[in-house]
């Protein structure tokens, strides 16, 4: 038997794996839920996976798997019907385009890299390029400049960025509550983080437990730029 919150928090789960292909974030949950902080969403998570409803796979961000559903969410059934990738094949004949399909052309572009951005503990800002890198067109916004940083650090993982991923960022000055943002804390550190302004201050938050978010004046906050795309080798 689950209790309503339990409940909420699979069904959640579940719509945005089969919507996106991947599980939410902590802080997506958080907000879905509305819960005050992300600890309520570790006791959530806990009494599924003793429950057998969901799995836990070490050392990946936004590890959660869906092992069953209650019947109230349609069971066997909504599991069997869960979001499956497309596959593009390669090798084979190009499929005939509809006569008035318009041409869409894919190219890459290549950014300056900055250097690295700290996702962690706030590192010296960086203001040379150290090198560039090809990036897909269509990962980019068709206003403003944009560049690119390595993430250096762990206080995003369960936003999906892991130490050593590229990050695409395109040059502004403002944000919305929620977006990741470059913020550079005093002229001279800059770091990665969700960007929350609460009054005349500002929120540098992590989507790691381990972080706590950096309550700061908003006169020592000036954001860089937005997060548009992550790059990661393997």
């Amino acid at each position: 038997m689950l209790t309503r919150k339990q409940l909420d928090l699979l069904n959640f789960i579940h719509m945005h794996v089969q919507r996106d292909g991947v599980p939410p974030s902590f802080d997506e949950m958080k907000v879905a839920l509305a819960l005050r902080s992300k600890s309520g969403i570790h006791r959530l998570i806990t009494a599924l996976e003793e429950r057998g409803f969901i799995r836990r796979l070490a050392h990946r961000a936004r590890a959660i798997e869906i092992v069953k559903l209650p019947d109230s969410l349609g069971g066997e059934a909504a599991l069997s019907a869960g979001f499956t990738p497309r596959v593009i094949p390669g090798e084979r004949e190009e499929m005939p385009r509809a006569a008035n399909a318009d041409k869409v052309e894919h190219y890459a572009i290549e950014l300056p890299m900055m250097g690295r951005i700290a996702a962690g503990v706030p590192i010296e800002a960086i203001n040379e390029v150290t090198s560039h890198v090809a990036v897909p067109s269509a990962m980019l916004s068709s206003k403003g400049e944009h560049y690119a940083l390595e993430v250096k650090g762990d206080s995003m993982i369960e936003a999906g960025i892991n130490d050593g991923d590229v990050v695409i960022i395109r040059e502004a000055e403002d944000a919305q509550n929620g977006d990741i943002v470059v913020a550079l804390v005093d002229d001279h550190e800059a770091t990665l983080k969700r960007f929350f302004r609460k009054g005349r201050s500002i929120a540098l938050e992590a989507a790691n437990p381990e972080y706590e978010t950096r309550l700061l004046p908003e006169d020592r906050v000036k954001v860089q730029g937005r997060l548009v795309g992550l790059i990661r080798s393997y």
